[in-house]
């Protein structure tokens, strides 16, 4: 039990969104709430849940658990932002992820916000272009994630080294300014 704890204590979580619904039944209204939560180790790993229950901390444990059984690595470029652009849609919810030079810190909105807190993202541009509804933002903005590739990764599948592929980049960018 005490590994369980000391696991559980790395993550940070951060509630995103809890709704409450109503039955009417014969007495009056019976409420339920659903919460949708996002934990992380703020070192690239994250996930998020989402939990139900008649109680608002009932509903939360449960997302956390969810949210600890769905975490996912997301390569960081030097730890603090994103290698590349990248774009994720989810239903409506549609959105834009930039890297962004060091000193910019989290320009996004709320349940992305809390995505990239959780995940240990310093310095990142995000913006919502569809759905402002926060499950289809988180979802989007995990979609987008899960397109994020490393140098690293892009030349193991190319079957070159990483060297090569980033001097190709910067010859590519010196081509381009001498053309223009």
């Amino acid at each position: 039990m005490r590994e369980d704890r000391e696991r559980d204590s790395e993550f940070v979580d951060k509630l995103v969104h809890i709704n409450r619904v109503a039955k009417v039944v014969k007495g009056g209204r019976r409420f339920g709430f659903a919460a949708l939560v996002v934990v992380g180790d703020q070192k690239g790993r994250v996930g998020f849940g989402h939990g139900k229950a008649r109680e608002v901390p009932e509903a939360i444990r449960k997302a956390t658990e969810a949210a600890k059984r769905s975490l996912m690595r997301v390569p960081l470029r030097e730890g603090r932002t994103l290698h590349h652009d990248v774009a994720g849609r989810w239903g409506a919810g549609k959105v834009l992820l930039r890297a962004a030079p060091p000193g910019t810190g989290i320009i996004a909105g709320g349940p992305m916000r809390a995505v990239f807190e959780t995940l240990g993202v310093q310095d990142v541009v995000a913006k919502s272009l569809g759905s402002s509804n926060p499950y289809n933002m988180v979802r989007a903005t995990f979609e987008a994630l899960k397109r994020e590739d490393s140098p690293r990764a892009v030349a193991a599948r190319r079957g070159i080294k990483v060297s090569t592929l980033q001097s190709r980049r910067r010859d590519g960018v010196t081509d381009a300014a001498a053309e223009a």
